[in-house]
């Protein structure tokens, strides 16, 4: 191994801790290095976190409160409608189920609890009137943050969000522009980014990010976080793909541990004062889990995902106790634990 590679990570985590940024070009050689230089990289962008977020940590979750028959084509996505899959289908869930989960997330240390429904955006009476129902519900029986991941957003359709109640939305942009034919043809990339902008105008915190493992090279990965870098996304969940059956991307091999977090920790060089996520695809670390935060991370989707099962709410627990890590605003973490021990 090289002592001038060592140096130059050393140049850029110091770069960053004074104030500075890396440059594209920079992650790009930083995500091709070897893995043998992983260690190292991980340490500085330790540092990083430790900066900027603290040794604290952001727990959300989520509820698929509509599953199936999508009409995008997202080729990663068992509920669209264009790919023959064993995905769930179901109509809005009650407004009952719904609060239960979400106190149910609280009692785990969730801060923002996400409403998920498929589809393009809101296009009816029906929708909005579910949604209303949804958020009275969670304002009224619960005090966890109100986050919704409804599709495409209009001017007027995130003003009326945010006039129900909600605080936060989620919107991926899934991958690199230069990739997005690949992933999605029955919406734009454009749509992508104003769904974002419509988002922060009407006064909701944003929470913007991708899915990695698609296909995608080395550089749209950089460039996917070169894009969320210039969106100033607070919030960036990375998701890794979990190959469907039946979709177009279904026979794709998964990340390796070592590629996972080596993307983390670029990601966090790139992107030194976001709030880096880790949701979908986090099993594929196996018993390298852990190790997200000292790659960078400092917050993670806890609980189910949309049609797949997460790891155990007791494990996580354990697994943030055990690195010290604090959640943030969490009052009830040792409680949820012994409830489920």
């Amino acid at each position: 191994m090289d002592n001038e590679t060592y140096r130059r990570i050393d140049t850029f985590t110091q770069r960053i801790l004074e104030g500075g940024d890396i440059s594209a070009e920079e992650g790009r050689w930083l995500l091709g290095l070897d893995h043998d230089y992983l260690p190292w990289l991980m340490a500085g962008a330790d540092r990083i976190r430790k900066t900027y977020r603290g040794n604290d940590i952001e727990v959300c979750g989520i509820s698929n409160v509509r599953s199936g028959n999508c009409s995008e084509n997202c080729s990663f996505c068992s509920q669209s409608a264009h790919h023959k899959t064993q995905a769930p289908v179901y109509d809005y869930i009650s407004s009952e189920d719904l609060v239960a989960q979400a106190r149910r997330a609280r009692e785990w240390g969730v801060s923002d609890f996400g409403v998920v429904s498929k589809g393009w955006g809101i296009r009816s009476d029906k929708e909005r009137k579910q949604l209303r129902d949804y958020f009275d519900a969670l304002e009224e029986h619960s005090d966890v943050g109100r986050c919704a991941s409804l599709g495409v957003l209009t001017p007027e359709t995130a003003a009326e969000l945010k006039a129900m109640g909600l605080e936060n939305y989620h919107h991926n942009i899934e991958t690199a522009e230069s990739f997005f034919d690949k992933v999605c043809t029955t919406h734009t990339y454009q749509e992508n980014i104003d769904t974002i902008k419509h988002a922060r105008d009407a006064g909701l915190r944003v929470c913007a990010g991708g899915i990695l493992g698609m296909g995608e090279s080395l550089d749209q990965r950089v460039e996917l976080a070169m894009q969320l870098r210039e969106l100033g996304v607070e919030s960036v969940p990375m998701n890794f793909l979990n190959p469907a059956e039946g979709t177009p991307m279904g026979n794709l091999a998964t990340m390796e541990p070592f590629e996972i977090l080596q993307s983390i920790a670029v990601f966090r060089y790139l992107l030194p004062r976001a709030e880096i996520r880790i949701a979908g695809g986090r099993h594929f670390l196996g018993d390298m889990q852990s190790m997200i935060f000292m790659a960078g991370a400092s917050a993670v989707m806890i609980g189910d995902y949309l049609t797949t099962h997460g790891r155990s709410a007791r494990d996580d627990l354990k697994m943030f106790a055990d690195l010290k890590l604090t959640i943030r605003g969490d009052t009830q973490r040792r409680r949820a634990a012994e409830s489920e021990a």
